[in-house]
Order: C-alpha cells, then sequence, then structure tokens
C-alpha cells in the first residue's frame, strides 16, 4: 500500500537526510560512490512498485527468478537480518541479467553494505517517501544533489565524470538545440549535458505530444566506459523523465570504431588526462600498461592521446552541418605532431567558430587547463571552412575556488552576450573576445590555437594578487598539470614499467 506522500518535498532536506546516513556507513569502509550506488538500486526498486499503485496501475517491470520468487520492493521491505541481505544479495544478482534500463542500472552490481541493520536502515530511509508523487524536478535535483556530493569527494575520483553544472548551462545556451534535434555524448558522465538540454527545449519551446515523446524516447544517445558511471547516468536520466525501457546510456569504449549513427548536435566533456592505454595481464600474472591507438580510416590522424581521438570522433559523429561543444585540454590546443594535423584538417573541413579559454579551480578533477571548442561540420570543399575563430579569455585575471567562489552561471553571461547565439555572424570584439583569421592561425607555429592577449595583472601588481588560497588552489592546479604531463612523458620512456600515473589512464574494460 502507498504511504502518504511526504510532506518533506524539499529537496536540500532530502539530500541532507539521505547523505547524514552515509557518514555512518563510512566506519564500515563505504565509500560515497558506494553509497550512492546502492541507493541507485534501492530507489529504482522502490519507484517500480510505486508505479503499480493507482493512480498508474502499470504491470511491475521487475521480474520473478527462474523459481516464481519475487524480486521486486515489498519483498525487500518485509525482510530482516540475514535474510535481508541475502535477498537483497539476490535480487542484485538476478537483476544484472535483465535486458533495457533494468540491465543497464544492475549490471555488475553487488551489494556493498554488509551490517544487514545499516542496509535496513537505508530502506526504511526510501521507504518513508513516495518518490512518483514528487515533482519530476524535485526528483531530479535529490538526485544530481547525491551525484555532487559524490562529487566533492575528490579522493574517491567521481569529480572526473561531474562537469560544472553553471558551464554545461552555458554551452546549451549557446549551442540552442531545437525540437527533433538528434544530440549524443560520447562520454556522457552522470548525465548533465542530457539534463541541461533536455531543461532548455522544454522551457524555450511549446512542445506538442510528438515532439514530447521525440525528446524523452529518441534525442539523446549517450555512452561511457565505466559502468558504475552508466549506472548513475541511467538513474539521473530515469529520474528526470528521460528514457523508458530502454536506457538512452550504454556501456562502451566510444573512441573503437565508427558507429554509424550521425546526429544533429553533439555535447561533451571527454575524460582528462592525455594517454590513451590498455591493460595487459601477461603469463607471469603482472599488469603492463600498453599506449592505445585507434585505426580508423575516419580518423584524419593516428595518435595515443585520447582528447585528440575524441575530437576527431566527434567530427565523425556530426552530420553535415551538425554542430558541437566539447570541452578540452590545453594540450589539444598546441600539441605537434598528430595534433597539428588533426587542427589544420579541423580548420579546413570544418568551422571552428568559437573558442572559450576556460579559468582554473572550476573542475573536481585537480591540474585541468581547459577550454571549450565550439565547431560545425561541413561538406567538403575547395575552400576552408573556418574564416574566423572567436577566442574568449574567461582565464586572464579569474580567480575562482570550487568551495569559497565557485563558478557560477553569472559569470559566463558575458561570454554568452558575445557569442551572440542568435546571430553569430554579427559578433563585435571586446577586451577579452577577439577574432583570428585563418590564414592567421595557419601562419602559426603547429598551427597553434593557444593565444593570449591579455596583461596578466596578478604578475605585476602585488595589490592586486588574489587570496592565499585562490593562489594555494591555482599552484595545486599548476604543479597537478605538470605531473600529468611528467607523467605522459615517463610512459612514453617506459610504457611497460610499473610506476605510472594510473589515474590519468583511461584503461579499456572488457567483460
Amino acid at each position: 500500500m502507498p504511504s502518504e506522500v511526504s510532506r518533506l518535498n524539499d529537496p536540500a532536506s532530502i539530500v541532507q537526510k539521505l547523505w547524514n546516513y552515509c557518514n555512518v556507513l563510512r566506519d564500515d569502509g563505504v565509500s560515497y560512490g558506494d553509497y550512492v550506488e546502492q541507493l541507485t538500486y534501492l530507489l529504482f526498486l522502490k519507484m517500480a512498485d510505486e508505479q503499480t499503485w493507482p493512480p498508474y496501475n502499470r504491470l511491475s517491470i521487475i521480474p520473478l527468478d527462474k523459481d516464481g520468487n519475487e524480486l521486486d520492493w515489498p519483498s525487500l521491505i518485509e525482510k530482516d537480518g540475514d535474510a535481508l541481505e541475502n535477498h537483497y544479495r539476490h535480487i542484485l544478482t538476478e537483476l544484472a541479467r535483465a535486458d533495457g534500463m533494468l540491465g543497464v542500472i544492475f549490471r555488475k552490481s553487488q551489494n556493498k553494505i554488509q551490517d544487514p541493520a545499516k542496509l535496513k536502515r537505508i530502506i526504511y530511509l526510501i521507504n518513508e517517501e513516495t518518490w512518483m508523487g514528487m515533482d519530476i524536478d524535485v526528483k531530479g535535483e535529490i538526485y544530481e544533489g547525491l551525484l555532487q556530493k559524490n562529487a566533492e569527494d575528490v579522493k574517491g575520483g567521481a569529480g572526473q565524470y561531474f562537469t560544472p553544472r553553471p558551464l554545461i548551462k552555458a554551452m546549451v545556451e549557446v549551442m540552442q538545440p531545437k525540437p527533433d534535434m538528434t544530440i549524443c555524448d560520447p562520454a556522457c558522465g552522470t548525465g548533465g549535458f542530457f539534463l541541461a538540454a533536455h531543461k532548455y527545449l522544454s522551457e524555450n519551446y511549446k512542445l506538442d505530444r510528438k515532439q514530447k515523446e521525440f525528446l524523452r524516447f529518441n534525442t539523446f544517445t549517450g555512452t561511457d566506459i565505466v559502468d558504475g558511471v552508466v549506472r548513475l547516468c541511467a538513474m539521473n536520466l530515469y529520474l528526470h523523465g528521460i528514457g523508458g525501457d530502454e536506457s538512452p546510456v550504454t556501456v562502451g569504449d566510444s573512441l573503437i570504431s565508427d558507429p554509424g549513427d550521425r546526429f544533429d548536435m553533439v555535447l561533451t566533456n571527454p575524460p582528462f588526462g592525455k594517454k590513451s592505454s590498455v591493460t595487459i595481464v601477461n603469463d607471469e600474472g603482472k599488469a603492463d600498461k600498453e599506449s592505445l591507438t585507434y585505426e580508423r580510416e575516419d580518423f584524419w590522424a593516428t595518435t595515443s592521446n585520447k582528447q585528440l581521438n575524441f575530437l576527431q570522433h566527434i567530427k565523425t559523429l556530426l552530420k553535415i552541418n551538425g554542430s558541437a561543444a566539447v570541452v578540452l585540454p590545453d594540450n589539444v590546443l598546441f600539441e605537434g605532431g598528430a595534433g597539428e594535423t588533426i587542427r589544420k584538417k579541423l580548420l579546413d573541413e570544418a568551422d571552428a567558430h568559437t573558442l572559450l579559454r576556460l579559468p582554473t579551480g572550476i573542475f573536481y578533477a585537480q591540474g585541468v587547463k581547459a577550454n571549450v571548442l565550439f565547431f560545425d561540420r561541413k561538406p567538403a570543399s575547395e575552400h576552408p571552412w573556418t574564416e574566423k575563430l572567436w577566442i574568449y579569455d574567461l582565464r586572464t585575471n579569474k580567480h575562482f575556488t570550487l568551495k569559497k567562489n565557485p563558478l557560477r552561471f553569472e559569470d559566463l553571461q558575458d561570454f554568452i552576450t558575445c557569442y551572440n547565439p542568435k546571430n553569430r555572424h554579427d559578433r563585435k570584439e571586446t577586451e577579452r573576445f577577439k577574432s583570428f583569421a585563418y590564414d592567421e592561425l595557419m601562419q602559426r607555429d603547429k598551427v597553434s590555437l593557444d593565444i593570449f592577449w591579455l596583461r596578466d595583472e596578478s604578475l605585476e601588481e602585488s595589490e592586486n594578487l588574489p587570496e592565499p588560497d585562490v593562489i594555494a588552489a591555482e599552484i595545486t592546479e599548476n604543479l597537478e598539470a605538470a605531473l600529468e604531463q611528467f607523467a605522459s612523458i615517463y610512459e612514453e620512456i617506459a610504457p611497460n614499467e610499473d610506476g605510472a600515473a594510473e589515474e590519468y589512464e583511461y584503461v579499456t574494460q572488457t567483460d
């Protein structure tokens, strides 16, 4: 029977209530990421059960096991002690074999909460709320709040899958997706780009029934290489009313081949770290790492630099005249060899019209100096498609930190104005917004797009120095970036030796 809809319909309060209990589980070795994962399993079961209540009256999507035993929420809440733990483990094992959304949510699922009493407490916390009775925005905000708290656990590494939401919103604002467009994110993380595009389309257009169905079931396609992240993404989309029995996101290595599908728009923030590598276990049981390159006929150049590979992959994914906005680290702007080849090809065969230089201190993953590149794919032509590259510098004399001075949407408002999304062909230069002609770019050493022109005031006048914590954060960012470069150099010299910086590896996974 359904319980009364909770009066506590305040997302922040529910997030805090759920999150407070995580601190108890930390003593048992349950990480923030494990906790959010367990909440995801249980929350999905609870909502699936609520859909069988009036006024929905749907058939349960949770199957029986091969012996006819129930695997649903009521079968879970009626148990205690060891019987509860055993049944919960059985549910996870059985649902991991399912197809569609169920299979994505429960893929490779495991029980990380060994104490039955504490598992019972989490079940009770979730059972207190009637989730289907909540507004979609409330449910979505609760889950996004949990994902953000998980991202803030820097040691857990979840932050690398969490792009700052103000940045995502600004990117969507200037890209202006339209109804019936198809949108892809080949490194979807927890689904931030999809949610922002979904909100933009819902708020800026009066969609008819057919358009609403397309938005829910056909607009978005995503991939990520990490099982747990795809699970979080699928649940995030599900809570926001995106997708149905089939999941819009799948697990896989996006770079392995051309998927064949083409999209109107690509919005993405590929994983940080330069090197692609594969882990190989030799006959002695020792794990070695080897550089991973992708031999693809649709690529302009062969390289183990995964951001350069993602840039080429995004070009392939776009329909002719399709548009892309992609977050890329600085090395993509200046690296020689394959990098130079790819930049030349991009300027020639696409309209690479805008580059946003991002400030440091805005990503949970440390050591990141990044940019957003905006370009449109174009048909074959004898003449270069890029006439001008407009660069907006949001980095020089800008100081942000994750806690005390986080990036806000308002900080990106001037960029949006300068971009002029209503007519980007009618732009005006400002102090932070300059244009560079194709011929000028081609004459630069290695066709480098690493261009600055503003005077850094902090280097010249002591009065302009930022606060000590900001200086410390920037020093940390610079040291992390330097370590990442040293790690990539070390891997080039000794690719099979132990000790390479594994946190920057992009490891292919096989079942």
